[in-house]
């Protein structure tokens, strides 16, 4: 599992940023109108999604299209119900 999958999903800005992009694509400036944070700010999360690989950008004439890339996530949903999703055996004390 990807590390910077956790450092990445541990700031709630980050997974606001997911959750926006879990709507579609967007450009920086789309992502950011739902901040009061400052743009450069929003780049610096931005750049943090894309080293996890949570999000791929791509250029679309003068503007980055970021998209969520959402086999990462379901990887590492997967891992976290693998390992604390419970055993389902709730009857047991």
């Amino acid at each position: 599992m990807n590390e910077n999958v956790f450092k990445a999903m541990a700031d709630p800005t980050r997974r606001k940023i997911i959750e926006l992009l879990k709507e579609g694509p967007k450009t920086a400036g789309e992502i950011a109108t739902h901040f009061s944070h400052a743009q450069p700010t929003i780049s610096r999360h931005l750049n943090v999604l894309k080293n996890a690989n949570l999000v791929a950008d791509q250029r679309n004439g003068t503007y980055i299209i970021y998209r969520l890339n959402t086999t990462v996530l379901q990887d590492w949903l997967a891992w976290l119900l693998e390992r604390f999703g419970g055993s389902g055996n709730d009857d047991e004390e």
